[in-house]
């Protein structure tokens, strides 16, 4: 989020405080196998530590400051601290099934809604949590990306707004997909998502919610 560190607890207690309709994270599996909320495969960008999450423990990731004395949380700190529905992002299948796993325990089929870039990723939560929402991220696309999504039985495609196109828009509603897109952070790219007539639009700052109703 644009306004507080991000990917920390206090960035979704303030995204739920400004009245957004989801809140957007990031997993990746540590070390020793524990789900964390961070968007990077490493900490150097976003904490006062260097490495790979991949090489740490969960630990060793509590040591590090994630801004403002925040520390990297864990996806169930994050369900207990804000009763938001949640958007959570997979890198991988090793992570789809430790969500699954996470999912099964708390009842979660109704409150998160998984994406991913992957479409392994997607299949094999799909595969483990029957019923569970998910979503295909792109960045860089075509039309294919509705077959890509169809196939793997996502019901929303989360785009990126600086490529979207009408053709792409247009093939997606014939396919009943919803459409989300990434990032909105100007009054520009805001413009386009209701010419489109898109479904929402992911945001790094709350205060757009007074001209929409986004994600963060």
């Amino acid at each position: 989020m644009g306004v507080e560190p991000e990917n920390t607890l206090r960035s979704f207690v303030a995204a739920q405080q400004a009245g957004l309709d989801l809140i957007e994270l990031d997993l990746h599996l540590s070390k020793d196998d524990a789900l964390v909320v961070m968007h990077d495969a490493d900490v150097d960008r976003t904490t006062d530590g260097t490495g790979a999450i991949a090489d740490k423990t969960l630990a060793e990731l509590r040591t590090l400051d994630a801004g403002h004395g925040e520390r990297i949380p864990t996806f169930e700190e994050v369900l207990d601290a804000v009763k938001a529905p949640l958007q959570a992002e997979i890198k991988n299948v090793a992570a789809a099934r430790a969500l699954a796993e996470v999912m099964h325990h708390r009842d979660l089929v109704s409150r998160v809604e998984v994406l991913s870039f992957h479409d392994e990723a997607l299949a094999e939560i799909s595969r483990l949590v029957p019923g569970v929402r998910t979503a295909l991220v792109a960045s860089r696309y075509g039309t294919d990306v509705v077959e890509r999504a169809t196939a793997v039985g996502a019901t929303t495609l989360v785009l990126n707004i600086r490529r979207i196109t009408l053709e792409v828009v247009e093939h997606a509603r014939k396919a009943d997909l919803r459409i989300i897109g990434w990032v909105v952070n100007t009054q520009e790219h805001l413009r386009l998502v209701r010419a489109l007539e898109l479904d929402g639009a992911t945001t790094d700052y709350p205060e757009i919610k007074r001209t929409g109703r986004f994600t963060a």
